[in-house]
């Protein structure tokens, strides 16, 4: 679980938040006890922004049928769907 800090205490602290987030992890801001917000590092913050592929991206180079059929990693999907179908 993050560090939490109220609003507040978080203003007060400011500077020294900054500094504990850019070395250790998150930091989670409240309003009375509510979580609302969450102060990152600008790594983290970036790594969150690059786009993510999807499962069937991640996946696509280890699919077993499609080595099968002898396709490889550049072909795209719809001549996979088509060798698997004829």
């Amino acid at each position: 679980m993050p560090k939490s800090y109220s609003i507040a205490e978080a203003q007060k602290r400011l500077h020294e938040l900054v500094r504990s987030v850019e070395q250790d992890s998150a930091i989670q801001l409240t309003r009375r006890g509510i979580p609302v917000a969450v102060l990152l590092s600008i790594q983290e913050y970036e790594r969150l922004q690059r786009p993510q592929e999807s499962f069937w991206e991640r996946t696509w180079p280890f699919d077993l049928p499609r080595m099968r059929t002898g396709l490889n990693s550049k072909t795209n999907i719809s001549d996979y769907t088509n060798a698997m179908t004829a």
